[in-house]
């Protein structure tokens, strides 16, 4: 309407819109500035790399060695251990940020995104988030990147007589410490890397863990005779099928860590590597838990039938007192909720096209970080989607280098 038309800000952005300010967007971002090319990234947080900042327990480290989770074009510090810790891998995106002249817009957050066919343009709303005033803009580009990844929200299950349980019930993202949990018996809900650190940290804290295993899972050694696992299974592949790596791979780990089914981890019939490549289910690396495990500190138990006040229901009939819960559920994307397109992205927010072609759409729309393939992942797609525009950019503009963005306000909406 007429008031709507004149409050709203219309901004030009000579170059891609970059939608979140993680390590995908950053990497982006770097990559677009080494091509010449101006961008803008908007962030609905207060920080980069909220998702590590704000929704990420104190002890969580890399999983894997800090040579495959590097960002494009700058390396990790020296000094820095094999394993980073989350505190150590903030500092690097901060100091990545700054290197590159990465500024995002923060508190912008997009309420949608779409592609005008009259103009071929695309216009990104947002809403600020900071301070008392709501101020409404749009962003018009040529280009728009999409780097909120996999993991923008954490997903929150429907379990029956949840709401009645009457203890603390938070989702991983929320957990800190096990520290508060001290004394307390606390059910984790879920088995993958999260929910096994989550229980081993409650453990050390003293508390008294119960986590939930619904189905089969591998569990790997993070180190097989002091080399990466992650790192011999990537040299294996080199030079045999996948099929024979997942074989190798699930004898060493037997050979580690003896044989997990009489402990409640029952491994899929599908190998590790398989599994992570067609259902993106990354195999645990273990890091103390199933010691933990067999001595009983944490007790595994099947899935839960139902929640009442202060206990739950297994599937098996076993009935426990429970003080809290930790749901260690999972993330999921959020692009449905505010992209509105149909072709490139399926309704759970995951590109359609299996990699390594799910960086590109049409209409100068791209995706970063959703791969499944974690930090190296989104370096791969991060340097194919700048060499994309950069190509375009340098030949529509003839320029060799340009570092600066370049933003103008639209007296009018397109």
């Amino acid at each position: 309407d007429h008031d709507d038309f004149f409050s709203r800000r219309c901004i030009w952005v000579n170059g891609p819109v970059i939608v979140g300010a993680g390590p995908s967007g950053l990497a982006t971002a770097a990559c677009l500035r080494d091509q010449g090319v101006p961008f803008a990234v908007l962030e609905k947080e207060d920080c980069i790399a909220s998702l590590w900042q704000k929704r990420t327990y104190d002890r969580l480290r890399l999983h894997l060695p800090k040579q495959f989770c590097q960002l494009p074009k700058l390396p990790f510090p020296e000094d820095f251990p094999e394993y980073p810790t989350k505190k150590q891998f903030v500092e690097y995106l901060e100091s990545y940020a700054k290197h590159f002249e990465i500024n995002p817009k923060f508190n912008e957050y997009v309420q949608s995104a779409r592609y005008d066919e009259t103009s071929g343009l695309w216009r990104v709303k947002t809403a600020s988030t900071g301070g008392s005033n709501r101020t409404e803009v749009e962003y018009i580009c040529r280009w728009l990147v999409v780097a909120t990844g996999e993991n923008a929200e954490g997903v929150m299950p429907e379990i029956e007589g949840l709401s009645e349980f009457g203890g603390e019930v938070v989702h991983a993202c929320s957990y800190k410490s096990g520290q508060k949990f001290s004394g307390k018996k606390v059910l984790v809900v879920g088995c993958g890397n999260s929910g096994m650190e989550v229980s081993l940290d409650l453990c050390n804290h003293n508390a008294f863990p119960s986590m939930v295993v619904r189905s089969s899972v591998h569990v790997l050694p993070r180190e097989i005779m002091g080399k990466s696992t992650f790192e011999l299974a990537v040299l294996l592949m080199k030079w045999l099928p996948l099929w024979l790596v997942d074989k190798l791979m699930l004898i060493l780990a037997w050979l580690v860590l003896g044989n997990t089914d009489k402990y409640g981890l029952k491994r899929p019939s599908t190998g590790p590597l398989t599994l992570k490549n067609t259902m993106g289910k990354t195999p645990v690396l273990d890091i103390g838990a199933l010691e933990k495990i067999r001595s009983g500190d944490i007790n595994v138990v099947p899935g839960i039938k139902r929640f009442t006040r202060g206990q739950v229901e297994l599937v098996n009939g076993e009935i426990l007192d429970i003080d809290s819960v930790v749901l260690a559920t999972g993330y999921r994307s959020n692009v449905p909720y505010w992209l509105q397109e149909g072709e490139f992205f399926s309704k759970n927010g995951l590109p359609k096209a299996p990699f390594p072609h799910g960086w590109k759409g049409n209409a100068g729309l791209y995706a970063v970080g959703f791969t499944r393939r974690g930090l190296s992942g989104v370096s791969s797609d991060a340097t194919r989607i700048a060499q994309d525009i950069g190509k375009v950019w340098k030949e529509e503009t003839k320029q060799t280098k340009r570092t600066t963005a370049c933003h103008r306000r639209c007296i009018s909406q397109f």
